[in-house]
């Protein structure tokens, strides 16, 4: 009996002692190598919107297929903007067939100039010299009256085709195919080319298509999101962990991660950057007093914080936005944290599996 109480004691001691020293090793672990199953694959959803409104009239794509850069996806039915490209070169043939008109009045008006010059110099010289014989008695008052009022109409008559040219030179502007029309009919047509390049939804990087609702016979509504594409170049992964986890985060700190999706399969990354704040701390200015927490719990929840990692390679194809993963983060100037992180994230993985 005695040694049966004495062989109890010694397992409760060491049980005692192993747990202990396993809450040690939670206690120092959590700041050196702290790990995270609150961790997910993240990225950008872009909402692509067509430019222009119209029938869907090809779709070609399917629903989470990979696309390239420039890849079409849909196309819209381009009959009315291929007749507005129409419409708009010939309004371009028109601004061009108004300029050449003004051109050819330009050099009427020019001629308008030299013939009105031509009549007020005679007509200057007329009054100039019956304005001398006049002086002299040789002529009447009146002869000399009317020599100067032909003077006066003819230098009117010059100033009018003067201004006239001037007029037409404006229209027509410095350069030629730059007068006004041509260049607003110009920019019509650019326009018009524009909205029917736009009847072509092509995509804007590498990435995928998701959640297609869209079909052959659908109204597309110009700057209305039709599809949702994610990059892939933009997936990444990012891990909450509490906040004294995240203290001896530094610049050689980098981590392994697992995803549940691939059980046992372990990934280097690095840490790109902790974000600077949480939504819990943000307010808004609103006039009003400050809204105090109030939390009645003696152990409150302590607070996560995002930790942003990137890697040097792509994510594996089995991935999705909001997939699962497990983080371990160490310091890869020390051997000992970093086995032991290999270790614990690797215990992880495969309990993931089971689980």
């Amino acid at each position: 009996m005695a040694n049966a109480d004495t062989t109890f004691r010694r397992w409760m001691k060491g049980l005692i002692i192993l747990f202990l020293l396993f809450m040690g090793y939670i206690i120092v672990a959590d700041r050196h190598i702290p790990l995270t199953t609150e961790s997910r694959v993240r990225g950008y959803v872009v909402q692509i919107a067509p430019e222009v409104s119209g029938n869907i009239t090809s779709v070609s794509i399917t629903n989470n297929q990979k696309v390239k850069k420039g890849e079409v996806l849909l196309t819209i039915d381009p009959s009315k903007y291929e007749l507005a490209v129409d419409r708009a070169k010939l309004v371009l043939q028109q601004s061009y067939e108004q300029e050449k008109s003004l051109l050819a009045q330009v050099e009427a008006a020019k001629a308008n100039v030299a013939t009105s010059q031509a009549n007020y110099d005679n007509a200057r010289n007329e009054y100039g010299r019956i304005n001398k014989l006049a002086q002299k008695k040789l002529v009447s008052a009146s002869m000399r009256d009317s020599a100067f009022a032909k003077d006066r109409s003819a230098l009117s008559t010059l100033h009018s085709a003067q201004q006239q040219l001037l007029a037409v030179e404006a229209k027509l502007g410095n350069t030629v195919g730059e007068t006004t029309p041509v260049m607003s009919a110009k920019n019509a047509l650019k326009q018009a080319e524009l909205d029917l390049a736009h009847t072509k939804i092509i995509a804007p990087s590498y990435g995928v298509i998701t959640n297609l609702q869209v079909d052959v016979g659908t109204m597309a509504t110009a700057n209305k999101p039709m599809l949702t594409f994610i990059p892939t170049s933009s997936m990444s992964v990012s891990a909450d962990y509490r906040e004294k986890s995240t203290a001896l985060i530094n610049k050689d700190s980098v981590a392994y991660v697992t995803y549940d999706a691939l059980p046992g399969q372990v990934f280097n990354f690095h840490i790109a950057n902790r974000d600077f704040g949480v939504a819990a701390a943000q307010e808004t200015p609103n006039g009003q007093l400050s809204a105090v927490e109030v939390n009645n719990r003696w152990v409150r929840d302590a607070q996560r914080v995002r930790v942003n990692l990137t890697s040097d390679t792509p994510l594996p194809h089995q991935l999705f936005i909001g997939s699962r993963a497990t983080v371990v983060i160490y310091s890869d100037n020390s051997l000992l944290w970093q086995t032991l992180a290999s270790i614990q994230i690797r215990l992880a993985s495969w309990l993931h599996y089971i689980y």
